[in-house]
């Protein structure tokens, strides 16, 4: 595939605080800890350590969640951990079906590319890719389905709780076998288990093994005991509430918008079948449901006995990982990356590493006969990401056979009344703003004859608009950018190298967003933008 790449601020997707924060803006710099720049990492890597007692256990439970996988690139990996000089970089998702819209593979391929790329910068440290699975999510309705081939497939299900928990019963069998299209690996991976976690684990593991991915499930009792601490905290002090609502208001005060919420506790409370949110009200925790009740006494023994029953929620989550991880940089979509900053005050009290931040690769592919249309109809990549209106109108404009803006008729207009009102002025003053209000009237005749002038051009560009059409429904479909929308699978199965591809073209440094041509000639592509 062929690239090129457009100015994130160019496609009209991304917030005012992420595009202020990858052009490294000076008003943003107190939100974090060092902005993601390769010469950036080696003073982090020469400052940075990871408690030997949380790096045995992160490889203990590595390699119990491993059993029943032949060794690989990943075992190795996961015995390197092992080592005081060997450091993870992370990202995270949810376990959607079928692994949901494309970005999902975008946000891997970018974190193994930053291991390899950290790894010939600096030989004398080992980088580990990890693919944190959030299995203790509890929003079904957002992973249970995903869009291939204009058409939405989706798995029902009565069951609640954390996904991961999720058993794949015969309602997703029986659809396994009515979706045809799908590679074996993803029948395999959902007939051969009885969780969805460990279909997740191993889809993800066939497509990403050979480079090393390191899969991780945190819902974990010896995890969750590390974590203790903190969870202690947050139960009994409440404290990343003020310190996330003193963020929040330096951020809006910035000028930018925030997107998470703290609670006084953010910790939900999780069993089979459940995960409910704490409160505490005059000296009592209870689930948000009512179901559940403690005295404080009772709780501390239950955080003593129990601690995997205590789910981080999205203010905990980041703290969680980077306690449980020798993480050096986090990746993500744009509003991940955005609400890592509301967070920051939380890391520093409770004195934990606060890691790079950086945004995963967005690529737009591009069909060999969606990008016929577009070198037919002269667009640039910039126009790609117009609205439909103002891009229909746009070309509409630019390939009239006439000038449909009306200008220097207004112009006309404009000095013939200025005539009429200096004759009005010597007349009769008053009548001056007569004039006025007669130009403001044939000013909008011309602007509705232009509008009706356009509409005329329009039906007879009536090829070129239609194509238009379908452009944009192509790399928009339902109006969404494609790599929120899409499977994968949509490229991956009329080309098994689609992902290899993507190893050569993406660079997580580089925070532009990726157009990708596939097949054609240099040549053309070059073109074409």
């Amino acid at each position: 595939m062929l690239k090129s790449t457009v100015d994130p601020a160019c496609t009209g997707l991304f917030s005012t605080l992420f595009l202020d924060y990858i052009q490294n803006k000076k008003e943003l710099k107190q939100f974090y800890q060092e902005f993601p720049e390769l010469k950036h990492f080696k003073k982090t890597l020469a400052d940075k350590t990871f408690d030997p007692e949380r790096r045995e256990i992160l490889v203990r439970v590595l390699k119990e969640q491993y059993t029943g996988f032949e060794a690989s690139q990943v075992s190795s990996n996961i015995d390197k951990l092992k080592q005081p000089n060997t450091y993870t970089v992370t990202t995270g998702h949810q376990l959607n079906l079928m692994t949901g819209p494309a970005f999902f593979i975008y946000k891997i391929v970018s974190t193994l590319l930053l291991a390899r790329k950290l790894q010939e910068s600096y030989p004398e440290f080992h980088f580990v890719p990890v693919y944190w699975m959030a299995s203790e999510d509890h929003d079904f309705e957002e992973i249970n389905h995903f869009h291939f081939d204009g058409k939405d497939y989706r798995w029902e299900s009565e069951q609640q709780g954390p996904v991961g928990e999720f058993i794949l019963d015969k309602s997703i069998r029986d659809l396994i076998q009515q979706w045809d299209f799908l590679p074996d690996f993803f029948k395999q991976a959902y007939t051969n288990s009885q969780f969805l976690k460990e279909a997740v684990r191993k889809y993800v593991h066939h497509l990403f093994a050979d480079q090393g991915l390191v899969i991780l499930d945190a819902n974990d009792t010896a995890f969750k005991r590390s974590f203790l601490p903190i969870i202690k905290d947050d139960l009994f002090s409440q404290t990343a509430n003020d310190l996330v609502n003193e963020r929040n208001a330096e951020l809006e005060d910035a000028g930018y918008k925030t997107q998470i919420f703290p609670r006084e506790i953010n910790f939900f409370y999780m069993e089979p079948g459940r995960r409910e949110r704490l409160i505490y009200q005059d000296g009592i925790f209870s689930t948000h449901d009512g179901k559940n009740k403690w005295t404080e006494k009772e709780m501390r023994q239950l955080l003593e006995d129990s601690p995997e029953k205590f789910s981080p929620n999205v203010v905990m989550r980041p703290l969680y990982q980077e306690v449980i991880l020798p993480n050096l940089a986090y990746l993500g979509g744009p509003a991940e990356v955005a609400y890592w900053f509301q967070l920051k005050g939380v890391f520093d009290h409770y004195k934990v590493d606060f890691p790079f931040l950086l945004p995963r690769n967005f690529a737009l592919i591009i069909p060999k006969e969606v990008q016929r249309k577009i070198k037919k109809l002269d667009l640039k990549a910039e126009d790609l990401f117009l609205s439909l209106d103002k891009l229909r109108i746009d070309y509409v404009y630019r390939h009239a056979e006439a000038d449909l803006s009306l200008l220097p008729e207004k112009e006309q207009l404009e000095k013939l009344f200025l005539s009429m009102e200096e004759k009005a002025v010597s007349l009769d003053p008053t009548l001056v703003n007569a004039v006025r209000a007669a130009l403001i009237r044939s000013e909008k005749i011309i602007d509705q004859l232009g509008v009706k002038f356009r509409k005329a051009s329009e039906r007879k560009q009536g090829d070129a608009i239609r194509q238009i059409f379908e452009i944009k429904d192509a790399l928009f479909p339902l109006g969404t950018l494609q790599e929120r929308k899409v499977n994968f699978l949509e490229f991956y199965l009329g080309d098994n190298h689609f992902i290899d591809k993507l190893y050569k073209t993406f660079d997580p440094l580089d925070f532009n967003f990726i157009i990708l041509q596939e097949d054609g000639s240099e040549e053309s592509a070059k073109e074409d933008f």
